[in-house]
């Protein structure tokens, strides 16, 4: 075999072709279906995965209100936050960030498993989470995303 036909592939960032897919959160253990979520937002679902390139896809997640929680986890599990002022050091717990905002919850777990740099961050952009059924990418087309 000659040194010229070994090549290897490279995505490029203006020829990614971007899917978009559809969670149902109901009765999702929290953790499980946030690494699923994450390896599509990486594109690490693709033969085409490049990691210095975003070659990830939409994810919509709904009912985020009905995920779940193994464990004493419910009971146990706070969200810190940091005013980074002196005293400014906050918990919020489990079960008032589940009554007040669950679209939060399925945010922070994908957030903690994509890349911690700035192509983390564009990657976390193309996460749709809607706490009840309804979202309004219909217009988009979404495949339903088995996990």
């Amino acid at each position: 075999m000659s040194r010229r036909n070994l090549r290897t592939f490279v995505a490029k960032k203006g020829e990614v072709d971007r899917q978009w897919f559809l969670v149902d959160a109901t009765d999702q253990i929290l953790g499980r279906m946030a690494t699923k979520i994450a390896t599509v937002l990486m594109g690490k679902h693709r033969p085409t995965y490049t990691p210095h390139v975003d070659t990830g896809d939409f994810v919509i997640v709904t009912n985020a209100e009905k995920i779940r929680v193994t464990g004493r986890k419910a009971e146990t599990m706070a969200y810190p936050r940091y005013s980074y002022h002196p005293g400014g050091y906050k918990e919020t717990p489990f079960k008032r960030m589940m009554e007040r905002q669950p679209d939060r919850i399925v945010r922070e777990a994908v957030r903690r498993m994509l890349p911690k740099n700035a192509l983390g961050r564009l990657m976390l952009l193309k996460l749709k989470i809607y706490a009840a059924g309804e979202h309004p990418h219909a217009a988009q087309k979404p495949e339903a995303l088995t996990l």
